[in-house]
């Protein structure tokens, strides 16, 4: 059974950082692709950043390209997204996931149906 925790959330103002962390247990997933995805109040689930097994490649949605950098240690079996110049508008529940070893590429990457499996999610908010 592969278990996704994600952690790092919390209150930060506009213009600050925050960095989350999803730990993997389980069978070993150290080789799957991994990435981020938000969910606001209200608003559908959405791509956020990539990363393949490797880490030599990463993808990124456009609204936080700049901002944010995925990255990753397998050794750890960790996946971590470092958030940037955060905005009132990256206010949502963020969300690991695990893809299927066969997915590659943006188009695969960013639809929420490639994933195999998903963290708890944790809250990010945004002050202004």
């Amino acid at each position: 059974q592969v278990q996704l925790v994600e952690s790092g959330g919390g209150l930060v103002q506009a213009g600050g950082s925050l960095r989350l962390s999803c730990a993997a247990s389980g069978r070993t997933i150290s080789r799957y692709p991994k990435g981020w995805f938000r969910q606001a109040p209200g608003k559908e689930r959405e791509f956020v950043a990539a990363i393949s097994w490797s880490g030599v490649n990463t993808y990124y949605a456009d609204s936080v390209k700049g901002r944010f950098t995925i990255s990753r240690d397998n050794a750890k079996n960790t996946v971590y997204l470092q958030m940037n110049s955060l905005k009132p508008e990256d206010t949502a529940v963020y969300y690991c996931a695990a893809y299927s070893s066969a997915c590659s590429g943006y188009g695969c990457f960013a639809r929420p149906g490639s994933t195999e499996y998903w963290g708890q999610g944790t809250q990010v908010t945004v002050s202004s």
